[in-house]
């Protein structure tokens, strides 16, 4: 079984044991529902259920929780929530050759570069802004870095037996063509009204990875799809560690979103509780890795070594309503640590909650009013 997989089922598990929850009312779902499966159907629905959908997407677990007056308007939206993360997946996986950031990384070190999208131009110009604001912990050019540890796969076969350990000399190589800084964007003279369009300049051998935005970018549209419309009037969607709450339950309880504990997956170590639309995303060293020699190589690769990033952190949550923004700072603030990390959440007006090595937890001023200790 995939070591992501586990932690979502984990994820699935652990609340019910606190709160006194059942089974559907794990982090990224709403309180309620008693389904009979990953298909939504349930025996009995009443106003106050909601009806439950799980779904792969992203490279991930996509679980659905969602308030609506009949089962037939809750599983055409989840259809269209559904359509739209792959839809996302399409198009800025780096894997996919019919996807845009495939195609734009063909094209590194052509002097004519590569016409975006404006919707990838624009998700690309608020990664550059968030690279140059944590001071290249975030970085979307690690492309040749990530390929090379490969830790997703290897991660996914829960296996570590001949897993490839990168030497020094390949590191050097691959980091010598990221660097958020040798990217170029060129936007071409626009009107007032629109902005021009937008060019992308890759160096030689420069690769793009969207994996830690790409996530908070789908949370992100299913907000602007929540909002265009009226049926569904409260919902809960979990894309692995990223989670958008949404509206409102008609008993007017708040959104419960479990923290997991580093330590003990099976469990929580805290719970938010949260009224109306947040996106709530989680980076830790415990979601995709291979342990070799009692030594554990996570995903979450530090752009300045080419290697998992070593901190006294287990785990970063970040609350904020902005989905794209809110899963890659708690990659730049896992990264950073809780006091630079702290800083850089507070300047986009972002709660942080920071999981220490040693069991501690930090948690940013405003973030204690949402948060309460299980144990």
């Amino acid at each position: 079984m995939k070591h992501f997989f586990w932690t979502m089922i984990y994820t699935l598990l652990a609340l019910a044991l606190c709160c006194g929850c059942s089974i559907q009312d794990r982090p990224g779902n709403a309180d309620g529902g008693q389904g009979d499966g990953a298909d939504g159907q349930q025996n009995v629905q009443s106003a106050d259920t909601p009806w439950q959908y799980v779904d792969t997407a992203m490279g991930t677990v996509v679980q659905q929780t969602v308030y609506a007056p009949d089962q037939e308007t809750a599983q055409a939206f989840s259809a269209q929530a559904m359509e739209l993360l792959w839809g996302l997946e399409k198009e800025i996986s780096w894997r996919l050759d019919t996807s845009e950031v495939y195609r734009a990384n063909v094209t590194s070190g052509s002097e004519g570069g590569f016409l975006l999208s404006e919707e990838l131009a624009g998700l690309l110009e608020s990664g550059l802004e968030l690279s140059r604001r944590s001071e290249g912990a975030f970085d979307m050019t690690l492309g040749s870095v990530t390929r090379l540890w490969n830790i997703d796969e290897w991660a996914a076969e829960n296996g570590a037996e001949g897993f490839p350990i990168p030497s020094r000399e390949e590191l050097a190589r691959a980091l010598s063509v990221c660097g958020y800084e040798k990217l170029r964007l060129q936007r071409e003279a626009g009107d007032q009204e629109e902005k021009g369009q937008c060019r992308l300049f890759l160096p030689e051998g420069m690769q793009l990875d969207l994996g830690a935005i790409g996530k908070g970018l789908g949370l992100s549209e299913l907000t602007s799809m929540l909002e265009g419309q009226n049926a569904v009037t409260g919902a809960v969607i979990s894309l692995g560690g990223s989670i958008l709450t949404y509206g409102s339950k008609p008993d007017g309880s708040t959104w419960k979103v479990g923290i997991i504990d580093p330590f003990d997956k099976s469990s929580n170590i805290g719970i938010l509780s949260l009224e109306g639309q947040w996106c709530v995303s989680t980076s830790g060293d415990y979601e995709r890795y291979v342990e070799v020699d009692g030594v554990r190589y996570h995903h979450i690769l530090d752009p300045k070594t080419g290697t998992p990033a070593v901190s006294d952190v287990r785990g970063v949550t970040v609350l904020l309503k902005d989905g794209l923004l809110s899963d890659g700072l708690s990659t730049a603030c896992f990264i950073l640590g809780p006091e630079k990390g702290m800083a850089l959440a507070a300047e986009y007006g972002a709660e942080a909650l920071f999981i220490l090595s040693d069991g501690e937890v930090v948690l940013s001023e405003g973030m204690e009013q949402y948060y309460t200790a299980i144990r």
